[in-house]
């Protein structure tokens, strides 16, 4: 086999667990897409996601995509998805601007999937990839991420603090490798690294979900926009909560 050819076998077979890992956030957001070509019909787009949203996780588990571990870490992440989603749609940092039996203090039940998506990929991930973290320090690492999460609520009445925080997490991972294994081979980065990158993906599912109506940010409810840049360093942050949560059901290893 040439030297070229490995690194590209190497690329593939990451990109094919890339995509066998992200399977529920794409069967989410597909459902989401189709939903907007759907003719009109006497029940709310958002309640018929809902009920997507159910059968998807039903069948997901079914199948044993998901185990017992990951369904009780994806139905954690649906809570404290809606709980994030009603406190920032009451401030008005964002809206669900279409009706829905289904709706919470004007927030569709179906809304916190899109969380628990995020925890999907994190399970699947670090079993597919068979993840391990070296030189966690779980205390520190869960300690600041449990700030970030506060601090995207409190920053509306004090201080923005996500600057420092995340200069803090940085510091609370330094050191904290994410090994994991692409076939036969193992490879590593800096936990802070792989939650920039996850969070610049969330950014582009965040922006195929707004054009697709799943919800609407104000500067998008005259017509569609590209999601602020800023929403990447944000999903960078926010990341760190799910994985303190996958790591400690599965534990560091």
């Amino acid at each position: 086999m040439t030297a070229i050819a490995v690194p590209v076998r190497q690329l593939l077979t990451f990109t094919c667990l890339q995509a066998q890992a992200c399977a529920f956030a794409v069967a989410l957001l597909s459902g989401l897409a189709i939903s907007t070509l759907v003719p009109r019909m006497p029940f709310a787009r958002y309640d018929l996601l809902l009920v997507y949203g159910l059968l998807l996780t039903l069948v997901f588990r079914l199948s044993g995509w998901e185990s017992g571990r990951d369904l009780a870490v994806i139905a954690v992440c649906h809570a404290i998805g809606l709980a994030f989603e009603v406190v920032k749609v009451a401030l008005g940092s964002w809206s669900y601007p279409e009706p829905a039996l289904f709706k919470v203090a004007g927030v569709p039940l179906y809304g916190g999937f899109l969380y628990a998506a995020v925890g999907s990929y994190v399970c699947r991930a670090w079993r597919l990839f068979d993840l391990q973290l070296i030189g966690y320090r779980p205390r520190a690492t869960a300690g600041v991420a449990a700030a970030v999460y506060v601090n995207f609520f409190t920053h509306h009445w004090l201080p923005d603090l996500r600057w420092p925080l995340a200069a803090l997490l940085v510091a609370a991972t330094f050191g904290t490798w994410a090994r994991f294994r692409v076939g036969r081979a193992h490879y590593r980065m800096p936990l802070a690294l792989s939650f920039a990158f996850i969070g610049f993906f969330l950014w582009l599912a965040e922006n195929i979900a707004t054009y697709a109506g799943a919800w609407s940010y104000p500067d998008q409810l005259q017509g569609w926009q590209p999601v602020s840049i800023g929403k990447f360093g944000a999903w960078s942050l926010l990341i760190s909560v799910t994985v303190v949560l996958v790591a400690a059901v599965r534990g560091k290893r």
